[in-house]
């Protein structure tokens, strides 16, 4: 970064943007972040409110607009934007306007942050990510999705509370689709070095068999209906998974987490975006690693990549 002060751009001000706002703030990700929504009003509000809270945080400037070269020069572009969903609109419907959105988008963006490495996040992720690199021409290290982090982070958090241990101390992967056709990688999950499947269940904790392996599994594909149903829309913590993704780049931290780009190397993987063990850092998503499958495992990644594929071929992706 040769001391250079950092500059993060969010695309939309909605619920997903304005928590990664936040949370780059109180983590001191850049020096400055910049908001840019369609809803003038909106932005300038969040500005506002973000502005009023820095004494609190480390030392940052937080500007906003409905004109894109607010994120003039940003060293990281996070899109959160995507279309609202209508009366009577199916999901599919709703995928392909966003898609459109994209398209729109990225390329005002590239005009004024031609540098930038580009951090998708609406959904769908995995299709709006193949959009993207489809656009822009960039490389896929540096248009990629946030992926499955933060189903990542589900999975370790309920395998810790089963077990009784710190949510730190769990080392576990979802990979494949951000949806309902990811998979757990039970067979590399560890706490504290012990393989999973050979865990010991501490005193007073239910052991972890297959049954609470797949209870686990569903409750991680359907948390963010679960969170949808009782308030809406998820933000807290895709913000904070996003966060530590812009993090890991800003910081050149080599940090391996689940983002989604295209698997070029891996066989019946090539031609979609999905999510695996990747190392983040200054030059975006680099190398993926070759984690090892079990035979199901396996399986249960072609088979997401397949519903992958399908759904960007609707999409002429």
């Amino acid at each position: 970064m040769n001391g250079r002060p950092t500059k993060l751009a969010i695309i939309g001000a909605g619920a997903v943007g304005t928590a990664i706002a936040y949370s780059a703030l109180i983590r001191g990700v850049a020096r400055s972040i910049a908001l840019m929504d369609v809803n003038a009003a909106k932005v300038a509000a969040e500005v506002l409110d973000l502005s009023h809270g820095l004494e609190f945080v480390p030392r940052a400037d937080v500007v906003g607009s409905d004109d894109m070269s607010v994120c003039a020069g940003a060293d990281v572009v996070v899109m959160t934007a995507g279309a609202k969903q209508k009366p009577g609109q199916s999901r599919l419907e709703l995928a392909e306007a966003t898609i459109g959105l994209t398209r729109s988008i990225l390329p005002r963006v590239l005009e004024v942050a031609p540098d930038a490495i580009y951090l998708m996040v609406t959904n769908p992720v995995d299709v709006v990510t193949r959009a993207a690199l489809e656009v822009s021409g960039l490389p896929p290290n540096r248009v990629f999705g946030s992926g499955t982090v933060l189903d990542s982070s589900r999975l370790r958090f309920l395998i810790a509370d089963h077990c009784g241990v710190a949510v730190q101390s769990v080392h576990a992967y979802i990979v494949g689709e951000h949806g309902d056709t990811e998979i757990a990688l039970w067979s590399s999950a560890t706490i504290g070095g012990v393989p999973l499947t050979q865990w010991t269940p501490l005193p007073g904790r239910p052991p972890m068999d297959f049954a609470a392996r797949e209870a686990i599994r569903d409750e991680v594909v359907h948390a963010a209906y679960k969170i949808i149903e009782g308030k809406g829309a998820t933000n807290y913590a895709i913000g904070l998974a996003a966060t530590r993704i812009v993090e890991a780049v800003l910081g050149d931290e080599h940090r391996v987490m689940p983002v989604s780009t295209v698997a070029d190397g891996f066989p019946g993987l090539e031609d979609v975006c999905l999510s695996l063990p990747t190392v983040i850092d200054r030059g975006g998503a680099r190398n993926r690693l070759e984690v090892p499958l079990s035979d199901e495992e396996r399986e249960g990644l072609l088979a997401s990549a397949e519903t992958l594929r399908r759904m960007q071929a609707r999409f002429g992706l």
